[in-house]
């Protein structure tokens, strides 16, 4: 059913909707007979053809056909796309969107009076479409106050509108011309372009292809306009769409397109923003998250578009982990327990759980979550992590470093935020059957160094050669060399001496002689894990809070003179 025809008072008037592009004859003399004939006048032009022509000889389709497409290729009307054809057509939208308006005004019961404006008011719409093609023209959208009055329309005639609007904003379209783009973002904003436009999803009846394919095209419009204007995440989110997004990303009803990109617009909305990590905390977003998460602890995801819609939901708590308010919701809504089944259930969520927990255990945010893993037995799921990089992660599209940089940095956090018992039984699963977990973290210790004294030598190298040629090393080279770094694997060797060094703080000769013994039997040495973590230390904060940073550098200093 066309949304078009929905009248106020919710009737619904039996028509189809007149197809994108498709144009109709216009009757000079209007005439209750002339009308009925332009009903099935309405019907698609290609569509008709094909009918008429069934029966004739395959050179006359071929012609007929070659006659179509050199229509369809023509611009309305046959004139070129410049400012005056877009002034005349934005002209002719206004007239018919007044003509409609006051005739819904005028006969508010009787949606028959106003079907015909509405129908030549959807034909203008269908027609604006080639307004898409001369983004620098944008601006006359604005200045003829046609976006004001499409938003307008939102309320009646809400599918061919929100197609338009799709179209308009199109990200290759805005990038082709970023002036015309930025007015036309500009516009839509100052209409609350993301309220009306959830709204308008709220109406929307799903069941109906029509009307799913409408909230498909909504959410590429934002989809659209966060990435060309990422700023505008924060203020689309509170305009309603993170309320309607979890909304429906808990709705009952099978898995389809459009819950999938949901679970994409969600992680969007709350990539690197604190605002609506806030929002969607104080929404109970965190539970539905969750809620959402536990059918893959014991079923793998049935299609590649579903295990897409479980990873961007993982993306999406991973998120929202990094705001230290919502690591106390993970905590209470038991997103521990659950990642901890996850780990221990080995199916495909298994990787992301993993990661899951690395981001609530981060950080003096994070020792709640610490503590009570090691209350829910999650030491016994993590440690068989540590002492074998599974297979499986692998076939999951893991690579071994991620997994290990995963595990090393739980570790870590954990022997940073546990006291007491919990750290007693963390340092003692150091000791079982005869430190056989420190052999594994100095046979990862040796791995990783290799591997960055590898990078480090071929950086040393081209760093000779720049010289060599007379070439500047810039800050921007640098950071291209430190990322190659990382990419050998520097991090995870920082975190690996991190822990090399924790435990041998820990008052626990065993520990600390097992460490000392591996190094210099494999030929390694105390000033080059001293080195490691001096730079390690430096890297240290996130440049929000100094007085941590300062404080917590030392406490990393202290151990390394200690180590």
């Amino acid at each position: 059913m066309f949304k078009g025809f929905l009248h106020q008072d919710g009737q619904l008037n039996n028509l189809e909707s007149p197809d994108r592009g498709a144009k109709r004859p216009r009757e000079e003399d209007g005439g209750d007979e002339s009308r009925v004939k332009q009903k099935s006048s309405r019907e698609p032009l290609r569509h008709t053809a094909m009918v008429e022509d069934e029966d004739e000889d395959p050179e006359t389709k071929e012609k007929i056909l070659e006659k179509l497409m050199d229509q369809d290729e023509v611009d309305p009307e046959g004139e070129p796309v410049d400012e005056t054809m877009v002034k005349k057509m934005i002209l002719t939208f206004e007239k018919r969107s007044y003509k409609n308006q006051e005739l819904r005004i005028k006969f508010p019961d009787n949606p028959e009076k106003f079907m015909e404006a509405e129908l030549d008011l959807n034909d203008i719409i269908q027609e604006m479409h080639v307004i898409a093609t001369v983004p620098e023209l944008y601006h006359l959208l604005v200045e003829l106050n046609a976006v004001h009055s499409l938003l307008g329309l939102l309320t009646h005639i809400a599918i061919a509108v929100v197609d338009l609007l799709q179209e308009l904003t199109d990200i290759d379209t805005l990038h082709e011309s970023e002036e015309g783009a930025e007015v036309l973002i500009d516009a839509l904003l100052e209409g609350q372009v993301v309220a009306l436009l959830v709204q308008n999803m709220e109406r929307l009846d799903e069941t109906v292809k029509e009307e799913a394919d409408g909230v498909h095209n909504t959410l590429a419009i934002v989809e659209n306009m966060a990435e060309f204007r990422p700023g505008l995440c924060t203020e689309a989110a509170q305009q309603g769409l993170m309320q309607w997004l979890l909304k429906r990303i808990k709705a009952k009803m099978p898995f389809d397109a459009n819950k999938l990109y949901c679970s994409e617009i969600l992680a969007i909305l709350l990539q690197n923003n604190d605002g609506t990590r806030e929002l969607l905390g104080e929404l109970d977003g965190i539970d539905v998250l969750l809620q959402q998460l536990s059918v893959f602890k014991r079923h793998n995801p049935s299609t590649a578009e579903e295990q897409e819609m479980m990873e961007n939901l993982f993306d999406a708590l991973c998120s929202c982990l990094m705001l230290p308010a919502n690591r106390d919701r993970f905590l209470r809504g038991e997103g521990l327990q659950l990642m901890n089944l996850m780990l221990r259930s080995k199916k495909l969520s298994r990787t992301s759980a993993l990661k899951v927990l690395d981001h609530s255990m981060i950080g003096p945010e994070g020792s709640d979550n610490c503590h009570k893993f090691v209350d829910i037995l999650g030491l016994r799921t993590i440690f068989p992590l540590f002492m074998k990089t599974p297979k499986k992660m692998r076939k999951a599209g893991i690579s071994d470093k991620e997994h290990e940089e995963h595990v090393c940095s739980i570790l870590a956090s954990m022997l940073r935020n546990l006291k007491g018992q919990q750290r007693s039984r963390l340092l003692s699963k150091f000791t079982e059957n005869d430190c056989e977990k420190v052999d594994r973290l100095m046979e990862l210790h040796f791995k990783y160094l290799e591997a960055v004294q590898l990078a480090d030598r071929r950086i040393e190298g081209e760093k000779h050669e720049m010289v060599r040629r007379g070439e500047i090393l810039d800050d921007s080279m640098e950071d291209e060399f430190y990322l190659r770094r990382l990419d050998a694997g520097l991090f995870v060797l920082q975190l690996i001496c991190y822990i090399m060094v924790e435990i041998s703080n820990a008052g626990i000769s065993q520990l600390q002689q097992r460490v000392h013994q591996i190094l210099n039997l494999r030929g390694g040495s105390v000033k080059a894990v001293r080195h490691i973590m001096r730079e390690f230390a430096e890297s240290i904060g996130d440049g929000k809070n100094e007085e941590f940073r300062q404080s917590e550098q030392k406490r990393v200093m202290e151990l390394v003179d200690n180590f």
